[in-house]
């Protein structure tokens, strides 16, 4: 069945309006100045810079250092697309089960987006002291296992694009040392792994180990949390074997499934 036709609403606002093709010209087209987005807009360049500024604010664009703007995470979510998250998350499900039979310890799957980390999966074990299910729910991504796997991706750059400070103008206290998270995230890239020691939540300790797609690049983490007390370093390694084997499982169903 074909589609009503579209009518604008009675009461449009043109900035709006503005911002929001603004939006889309930078991700479907790519990387755009000042005066294209003025020129394709029919707005003057001062117009334009400020629409732009406000869409760097809440992550829709970024802003590089030639001054061009591109696709910012909130798009760039978009970009991973909604129906590549429910692949994503539907193929890890029997994986999460697989970790929980194995370790008996709460099971997720975190995807990165801008600077918050995503729970879209998560297994509960049976255990009456457990953590619980995290499904849906978002945290800094610099407080998580899986946000410190994926930001280790990242290189200096595009690091500071994401802890941009105009960002946290409002929130200054929210933004991370960058040098201290930069060595952290390095440490990381290292390992292979990253270890949650009560960052996002008291009493919980997370390990993790990131989920690669065919050209290697990182596109979520995958995790087990357990009560801190149920943590016992010496068994890390163990751990950690165990989620990678999960994790090559994974991308191969995934690659299987492209």
């Amino acid at each position: 069945m074909d589609k009503p036709l579209k009518n604008p609403p009675a009461y449009a606002i043109a900035s709006v309006d503005h911002a929001l093709r603004a939006a889309t010209m930078l991700q479907l087209e790519g990387a755009l100045t000042v005066s294209e987005i003025a020129e394709r807009l029919g707005v003057a360049r001062s117009t334009a810079h400020r629409l732009l500024a406000m869409l760097v604010y809440r992550d829709f664009a970024v802003r590089d250092d030639h001054r061009v703007y591109h696709a910012g995470p909130v798009l760039e979510l978009a970009a991973h697309s909604r129906s590549q998250v429910s692949l994503l998350r539907a193929a890890a499900l029997s994986h999460l089960r697989r970790l929980v039979d194995l370790l008996d310890e709460t099971a997720n799957l975190t995807i990165r987006t801008g600077d918050t980390a995503r729970f879209i999966a998560s297994e509960e074990c049976a255990r009456a002291l457990r953590a619980g299910s995290r499904e849906g729910m978002v945290f800094p991504a610099h407080r998580t296992t899986a946000g410190l796997l994926l930001l280790a991706e990242l290189t200096d750059g595009e690091l500071a694009d994401v802890y941009a400070p105009e960002r946290y103008r409002d929130r200054p206290g929210d933004r991370p040392d960058l040098g201290a998270l930069r060595t952290e995230l390095d440490r990381v890239a290292r390992g292979g792994f990253a270890v949650n020691r009560e960052r996002s939540e008291r009493g919980l300790v997370a390990v993790g180990v990131p989920v690669r797609d065919e050209d290697g690049r990182a596109v979520a983490g995958l995790s087990v949390s357990m009560p801190s007390v149920r943590y016992d370093p010496r068994g890390l390694r163990s751990l950690v074997a165990t989620l990678e084997a999960a994790a090559r499982a994974l991308e191969a169903d995934l690659a299987a499934g492209s």
